[in-house]
């Protein structure tokens, strides 16, 4: 029997000011990473697929975008400084964070 299936993770990549297309109100947008991965005897093995979306925090509107727009998005947030912001994973609801304790 082989048991096999896949598994999503979702990174938020950086939290950004821009005004809502939805509420119209400039507030912070979390910039977030879906991957889902296959999985084998539970084991992530390789991407099946990766979306970018934007997350208003006044309104709760998501909003896809393409991976050169979100590419855009983190330059823009990382400034004149260079440095990029870090990815930091987060549970999807109903599962546990891997990373806490």
């Amino acid at each position: 029997m082989i048991i096999f299936g896949t598994k999503g993770y979702i990174f938020q990549l950086a939290i950004l000011t821009l005004v809502c297309g939805h509420c119209g109100n400039p507030s912070a947008h979390t910039l977030r990473k879906r991957v889902t991965k296959f999985t084998l005897f539970f084991v992530p093995l390789f991407p099946v697929s990766t979306k970018y979306a934007t997350q208003c925090t006044f309104c709760g509107m998501e909003q896809k975008i393409t991976k050169e727009q979100a590419d855009q998005l983190l330059a823009q947030a990382a400034g004149p400084q260079g440095g990029a912001p870090q990815a930091q994973p987060q549970a999807q609801p109903g599962q546990q964070n891997p990373y806490q304790r």
